[in-house]
C-alpha cells in the first residue's frame, strides 16, 4: 500500500509575532549595535533550530 502524506501546518501568525517580539527584546536588553542586530537575526533562529531538534 502506498500512502501520501500530506502535511498542513496552520499559522495565525502569534508565534512570529511572539518571536520578534522576543528578538527585539533581547536587541534592547543586551544593548547591541546594528550590525550585531542584523547578526542576531541570523544567528539565532539557526542555534533555536539545532537546540530545539
Amino acid at each position: 500500500m502506498d500512502y501520501e502524506r500530506k502535511w498542513h501546518v496552520h499559522s495565525t501568525g502569534f508565534a512570529g509575532m511572539f518571536w520578534f517580539a522576543g528578538w527585539l527584546f533581547t536587541l534592547a536588553y543586551a544593548k547591541l549595535i546594528w550590525w550585531q542586530a542584523i547578526l542576531a537575526l541570523v544567528i539565532w533562529p539557526y542555534y533555536l533550530g539545532v537546540r530545539l531538534r
